[in-house]
């Protein structure tokens, strides 16, 4: 199975108040198919920004082969990034 981890974008008054679900989708369906599984929210509309990931199914799905978007990727990276200087 093509698995891919992008975002979802949710929420009311979508054009004013983004918010994002991290979701595991089937590669091979539409684009507003059903998604597999809920992994985390990303809402950029505080300030810093706030990404929650539940870790252990973020490196299950990575270790099953799924690939992540241009943009998860980068929100993994800046999420891992504040982890290490907030240490």
């Amino acid at each position: 199975m093509a698995v891919v981890i992008r975002l979802r974008r949710i929420g009311k008054r979508v054009k004013k108040r983004p918010f994002f679900r991290i979701s595991i989708f089937d590669k091979r369906r539409g684009r507003d198919s059903r998604c597999i599984e809920e992994i985390g929210y990303y809402d950029p509309t505080k300030t810093p920004a706030i990404i929650k990931i539940k870790e252990e199914r973020l490196k299950y799905w990575l270790g099953v082969g799924a690939k992540p978007s241009e943009t998860v990727s980068s929100l993994i990276k800046k999420r891992s990034k504040n982890a290490d200087t907030s240490s």
